[in-house]
């Protein structure tokens, strides 16, 4: 199969937001394993599509979909095992998606502000990036909850932006998931999608943004631009 050419960015980004689930740290697995462990030690059936359907949501919308399907009270009480169980791989340290670092050091090294702008609560998110060893490479991190509604509305987004003194329309987004794709653009800026576990479907492909297949891939894209400038 030919491959399919990606457009090049329009722009050389003044500023790069990461997501961080699933686009940094190998968290959607984890993530994943951990509810399906915890609804299995509490005999519930649940099918693995469920967890998809979780990945790039905030709090919120895991528990209403928990809910249609176990009732409210189950639900807590799933969520507080799956999540006593996840802080213990959190603090253990996820492991890295691969590329990262090497993007990371390559912003670095060209002075390129970065942020993070993820749907994870602020005092797991700053667990999590600590614990992994990429909090250093940050200037600023937005969290769920720091903002009044989650992706795929805009607002973590353009705080990152705001505590970066960076405009939206001049920062490029990396995203793994549809729902940060479309904060992303929301937002007004640029999103690039590595999927992780979500393939996109036409529904997402219809969003019209850059599908790459690596970090790799996204590092690329901005090599290029910059050549060009």
């Amino acid at each position: 199969m030919t491959p399919v050419a990606i457009p090049p960015l329009p722009f050389l980004p003044e500023a790069v937001v990461f997501d961080m689930d699933g686009l940094m740290l190998d968290s959607e697995r984890a993530i994943n394993d951990c509810m399906a462990r915890a609804a299995s030690d509490l005999g519930h059936d649940l099918p693995a599509s469920l967890w998809l359907q979780m990945i790039g949501g905030g709090d919120g919308l895991c528990r209403r979909l928990l809910a249609d399907r176990i009732g409210a009270d189950a639900t807590v009480e799933l969520l507080a095992r799956a999540e006593a169980m996840y802080d213990a791989v959190a603090d253990a340290g996820i492991d890295h998606r691969p590329g990262i670092v090497d993007l990371l050091d390559w912003l670095v090294a060209r002075g390129i502000p970065r942020a993070v702008a993820t749907s994870t609560r602020r005092p797991l998110a700053m667990r999590k990036l600590a614990a992994a060893g990429l909090l250093p490479y940050f200037a600023a991190v937005a969290t769920s909850s720091d903002v009044a509604a989650p992706k795929p509305a805009p607002d973590v987004c353009l705080l990152a932006a705001s505590k970066l003194g960076v405009a939206p329309a001049r920062c490029l987004v990396l995203e793994d998931s549809p729902t940060g794709v479309r904060a992303a653009l929301a937002a007004g800026m640029t999103p690039v999608q590595v999927p992780d576990m979500l393939v996109p479907d036409d529904a997402a492909r219809a969003l019209g943004h850059r599908i790459v297949a690596s970090l790799g891939d996204a590092q690329r894209l901005l090599e290029a631009r910059l050549a060009e400038a």
